[in-house]
């Protein structure tokens, strides 16, 4: 049996409210239909239109998000965070928030990283294509094993812990971290008036271990499934084909962009489908699951999917939401709902992780407290 037995977090020191991200917006918005007035009245250019907090607030649920690099983000003339490039010879920023989540996670299993044999960096916003974070982050942390990255987009925490789990029950691994350092601001485009909100950096941490060695407490893991079913509604298309131009930095199509309303109606009923399917298939009436720790997406898809798996008349602390704070973090953000709020579960009760995102894909971890 395969056990969490302790999770990790990083929070970014710099924060942005609604406010000062929809300041920095509206400026922009105001200089473009300016520099644009002419072709703008000719019927040539359309005119942009002012953000809101409220307006932010009322689609999403979020009211702020923490960054890794607040500096260019709120420059009108920038719109984008700005990170010195590192070297070679220095740690990279994802590997760096990376190693501070799983340290995290280590010290409140009381382990070492010599205990690891098994490391998979699972996150949406892999910096480069090789080496590998993940074994950057095994050397960083003094670990052994083998190590590797994979990307499933938001679902790649869940996807991670079941190649984990898959790993323990196959005895190739005894103690396994699963990463998920996410800079997602990296990918926005704060130019688009629909998305310039959504993303928030973190990183977080999940140790997994094989019960024969799993300190006391934690949660076993009951079962894991996982579903895609391709789709062009949420995509970014920069790769290590494009060639890098200022040109490419202002083409919406090399950033974040998605069909919201498509992906509202089509995800919802697949995720909750997934979680009533997967718990009904492990023989758990639904009044047992006491919680879910949903992907932190947006406040209304989460609220449907909650009503439909745990009842219309489900407590908000069931579904606990952090994007309120945190704002998507992609595969990070049902890590970090359960880090914050997985503790006050009594002995026995059943809980669901579930992710989804782009892909389609979803991931949905069954688990009951030790």
């Amino acid at each position: 049996m395969a056990v969490i037995s302790a999770t990790g977090l990083y929070t970014p020191e710099n924060s942005i409210s609604n406010s000062e991200l929809v300041e920095a917006f509206n400026q922009y918005v105001d200089n473009f239909n300016a520099q644009h007035d002419s072709a703008i009245a000719q019927g040539e250019v359309q005119a942009l239109q002012h953000s809101s907090a409220e307006f932010i607030e009322k689609a999403s649920g979020i009211k702020s998000r923490f960054v890794v690099s607040k500096k260019g983000v709120l420059d009108p003339a920038i719109m984008t965070p700005l990170m010195e490039e590192r070297t070679n010879e220095e740690p990279s920023i994802l590997a760096e928030i990376a190693v501070k989540a799983a340290q995290d996670a280590l010290q409140k299993a009381n382990r070492s990283a010599q205990d690891i044999d098994f490391i998979v960096v699972a996150c949406s916003n892999l910096q480069r294509p090789y080496p590998a974070i993940a074994i950057e982050v095994q050397a960083l942390l003094g670990a052994g094993g083998y190590a590797f990255d994979m990307n499933v987009a938001c679902s790649s925490a869940t996807f991670g812990i079941k190649t984990a789990v898959d790993a323990i029950r196959a005895g190739t691994a005894k103690s396994a971290l699963v990463v998920n350092p996410e800079i997602c601001s990296g990918h926005v485009n704060f130019r688009d008036r629909d998305s310039h909100f959504i993303f928030g950096d973190a990183a977080t941490a999940i140790l997994i271990e094989h019960e024969s060695i799993a300190p006391a407490g934690g949660y076993e893991v009951v079962d894991t499934r996982c579903i895609t079913q391709f789709s062009n509604n949420i995509r970014n298309n920069f790769g290590f084909l494009n060639r890098t131009t200022p040109e490419t930095r202002d083409n919406a199509d090399k950033l974040f962009i998605q069909q919201g309303r498509s992906v509202f109606k089509e995800v919802c009923p697949m995720v909750a489908e997934l979680i009533n399917t997967h718990v009904a298939n492990n023989e758990i009436e639904k009044q047992h699951v006491k919680r879910l720790w949903l992907h932190q997406a947006n406040l209304n898809m989460n609220q449907l999917i909650a009503k439909n798996v745990l009842g219309k008349d489900f407590n908000t602390e069931d579904a606990p939401v952090i994007l309120d704070t945190y704002a998507n973090t992609s595969s990070a953000g049902s890590i970090i709902a359960f880090h914050k709020h997985s503790d006050d579960l009594a002995s026995g009760d059943f809980g669901v992780i579930c992710s989804f995102g782009a892909g389609y894909s979803a991931g949905s971890v069954i688990l009951k407290k030790r």
